[in-house]
């Protein structure tokens, strides 16, 4: 329960951070230019595209956080056995950072007007994540190797079955990057460009914080962090 709540949190602050960055937080009423705000009314302070992408993102946290509830309950039971992760695993994060870090580039450059230069940022996080889903296969080879397979126990039932929901979500994300790829070869507005890649930037963004967050979790960091903040508040009661 605390993991759970602990990961909503996390996923409102992001939330709310995201929204404040898109200028949904401003109020009208207080603008000192009352022609200009009038003027712009009828016109939404942010494309439905961003509002559904920030819904979208609430409810996969919603879903991780579910799954990572019902893995920190399941591992209380005593017939848990849990295993060390492979290296791979936590070096499969880098290419999934320079993901990240390569769409937030582009979304730098796309602001900048250097569409061209944004478009190979673009690719290079296709790439990168690509690397990174042949990394997630390469850790569950290795896995099967040594004995710890889907059907071994719940500690690896559970193991597949996180990293599989966050492999299908960079799967889905590296298909999406082809959208962008697709305005800028058509030459479309430059404004439409921009937003396609901001879109995609964020939810590469929530993507490697997710992945992040289950790196904790699989590997019993979290569970130690929240055990030593348990014995803290009782010891101050």
């Amino acid at each position: 329960m605390i993991a759970i709540l602990a990961f909503l949190t996390v996923v409102a602050l992001l939330v709310l951070w995201w929204i404040s960055r898109q200028g949904l937080m401003v109020k009208p009423w207080l603008e000192t230019d009352s022609v200009a705000t009038l003027g712009g009314a009828d016109q939404p302070r942010l494309p439905p595209a961003q509002i559904g992408l920030g819904i979208f993102l609430a409810v996969v946290g919603s879903l991780f956080a579910l799954l990572i509830s019902a893995y920190v309950l399941r591992a209380q039971l005593g017939d848990w056995r849990g295993f060390p992760l492979p290296g791979i695993v936590w070096a499969n994060s880098l290419p999934l950072l320079a993901a990240s870090l390569a769409l937030e580039w582009a979304r730098v450059r796309a602001r900048h007007g250097d569409i061209m230069l944004a478009q190979a940022g673009v690719i290079g996080g296709m790439g990168a994540a690509a690397v990174f889903i042949a990394g997630q296969l390469w850790a569950w080879t290795i896995l099967t190797a040594n004995g710890y397979a889907i059907t071994s126990g719940p500690a690896g039932s559970f193991f597949y079955l996180m990293t599989a929901a966050h492999g299908l979500h960079v799967i889905g994300g590296i298909v999406a990057l082809a959208r962008p790829i697709a305005k800028i070869r058509r030459a479309d507005d430059v404004a439409a460009i921009r937003l396609s890649i901001d879109l995609a930037a964020t939810y590469w963004l929530f993507m490697l914080l997710v992945w992040v967050v289950l790196l904790l979790v699989l590997s019993g960091w979290a569970a130690a962090f929240l055990a030593l903040c348990g014995r803290i508040i009782a010891g101050s009661g």
